[in-house]
């Protein structure tokens, strides 16, 4: 018997078919993120593990990383092909010291599925601060530095680098002071006299090298007896100390008595010396006041190859500056920070650097400290005077003057 099928029954079976083929569609992948490693300054790698492409062809897939928390395929990532299985990818151009989220992410015809998000750190450079500059000499200083953090990486060396330019890196002199994170000290040596140098301190890890802060300092032109260190400066073909002398003995190491009570030092006919107002930290700033005797003494005062300023030489400077009534503001340090107001006409145009310590004059007593600065010369006038140089806060004088010995004033020297 011929069958006859109806409309109706083939639009139920088709519906039927539809519905089972359903239940088999494809869906979203499922990936998991590997764990981060091989993590430097400005890389890491990851990856992921596909358990299941979803029913469907895995089309896409890779890591993608943000600093901010679930990253997507719109942030930055990788492609690392299709296919299911484990992958590794590498994570590059990443900012140092820096906290960054990654996942793994596949993708099928259905759409992207993400693995765990998983954070992690960059390596930074060390961390380091240099170490102020002690023990300065005519050729050599000590500095070092202190570690602060290592970056997330061990340090491979360490020291302190330095130069005649603001900015000294490794690729300039440099010590060598081990690895590790112990802070260190650093012997700085080989330097040329009376110069101006630039130091820091170094740490190198893999990330790279980083640097403390710069420092500057000046190494001496000479050092007395005691191990006072002067800087110099050079005037019209003269050398002159910045400082004014302090030294304690004479050069063949013989002391220089140190007399504090006033009466006493009045009646003294041989060498001596004192602190303004018998305080030891104003000779740090202002130099030693001496009486004339210990100027004239023939064991002298001034370090080898150098001497006391003579009247002569005095008058070579002055007059290279211009004459009596103008020199003593090219000679005096500018400002009012040691100086009373005005300081009047002070350029220190010369860095001679004249301070205003004072002195021990009439009844032997202290005065004028902020006032005034005089120095003897070398010279003498009579069997009871000797010559000498002052200024003064309210001019712009250098003079002249002769005094008794016994005056307490200070010394400025000349190189030889």
């Amino acid at each position: 018997m011929k069958r006859i099928f109806s409309p109706y029954l083939l639009i139920i079976l088709t519906f039927l078919f539809t519905g089972c083929q359903k239940e088999e569609t494809e869906i979203a992948p499922q990936v998991s993120t590997a764990s981060v490693s091989a993590i430097t300054g400005t890389s890491a790698i990851s990856g992921g593990t596909i358990a299941s492409d979803g029913g469907g062809a895995i089309t896409a897939k890779g890591v993608c990383w943000s600093t901010a928390i679930s990253p997507t395929i719109a942030d930055s990532k990788t492609s690392d092909g299709d296919g299911t299985g484990q992958f590794s990818s590498s994570l590059t151009g990443l900012n140092e010291n820096t906290t960054y989220h990654v996942r793994a992410y596949a993708t099928n015809s259905v759409g992207t599925s993400y693995g765990e998000d998983v954070s992690f750190s960059t390596l930074a450079k060390p961390s380091v601060t240099t170490k102020p500059i002690t023990g300065i000499t005519v050729s050599s200083g000590t500095s070092g530095g202190n570690i602060n953090n290592d970056g997330g990486s061990p340090i491979m060396s360490k020291g302190v680098c330095w130069s005649t330019s603001p900015m000294p890196t490794v690729n300039d002199d440099k010590t060598v002071d081990g690895i590790g994170t112990d802070n260190y000290t650093s012997t700085i040596t080989g330097l040329s006299p009376n110069t101006t140098y630039y130091v820091r301190a170094y740490a190198a890890n893999s990330v790279g090298t980083s640097y403390g802060a710069v420092i500057s300092f000046a190494t001496y032109a000479v050092m007395d007896i005691d191990g006072n260190g002067y800087h110099s400066v050079t005037i019209g073909g003269q050398v002159w100390m910045v400082e004014n002398l302090k030294v304690t003995k004479y050069r063949n190491g013989d002391p220089i008595p140190n007399v504090i009570n006033g009466t006493e030092w009045g009646s003294l006919t041989s060498g001596a010396y004192c602190d303004y107002n018998n305080v030891a930290s104003n000779s740090e700033v202002y130099g030693r006041l001496y009486n004339w005797y210990a100027v004239g003494d023939n064991r002298n005062m001034a370090p080898v190859g150098w001497h006391v300023a003579t009247q002569t030489e005095w008058n070579t400077l002055v007059s290279f500056l211009g004459g009596d009534a103008i020199a003593g503001g090219k000679l005096k340090e500018a400002g009012t920070e040691h100086w009373q107001s005005p300081n009047a006409g002070a350029t220190n145009e010369t860095g001679f650097t004249a301070l205003p310590g004072g002195g021990r004059g009439f009844q032997n007593a202290f005065s004028n400290l902020g006032l005034d600065c005089s120095w003897w010369t070398s010279t003498e006038n009579t069997p009871s005077t000797a010559f000498g140089r002052y200024v003064v806060f309210s001019t712009t004088d250098c003079n002249w003057y002769s005094v008794g010995k016994e005056m307490g004033t200070y010394v400025r020297c000349v190189k030889d």
